[in-house]
């Protein structure tokens, strides 16, 4: 059976990325949200693990950003697998999504994709 990731980017070509690399394997059934509220919205469906960046563009006016979309996640779900991918590689922030229960924090360096798939296949067993 197929485990289900959710994606969460605001930066299209990140997520044709993440569906490109992942959807090929038939061990992955990807799906992929630009905004946070979106992929609230969609939390019910109960995916196995969720990828989620921090900065992002909301379609509302209250935009959220990973680190309340976290936050989001852990008043339903404190078992969901949860990995930060993010371009920001700060100590502060890793500590702030570690300490809100985030299970991995990858940084979007140039080899971020090796780290994604071998975080994912650690995580989600």
């Amino acid at each position: 059976m197929s485990k289900q990731i959710f994606f969460i980017d605001d930066d299209i070509v990140i997520l044709h990325l993440m569906e490109f690399t992942f959807q090929s394997r038939s061990d992955y059934d990807v799906v992929c949200f630009r905004t946070g509220e979106e992929f609230l919205e969609n939390l019910h469906l109960k995916p196995s693990l969720i990828v989620l960046d921090h900065i992002l563009v909301g379609s509302g006016k209250n935009n959220l950003n990973g680190l309340d979309i976290l936050k989001e996640i852990r008043k339903v779900d404190k078992e969901v697998p949860v990995v930060i991918l993010t371009g920001q590689g700060d100590d502060t922030l890793l500590t702030e999504f570690m300490d809100n229960g985030a299970n991995r924090y990858l940084t979007k360096d140039d080899y971020f994709i090796d780290s994604l798939i071998e975080t994912i296949q650690q995580v989600i067993r």
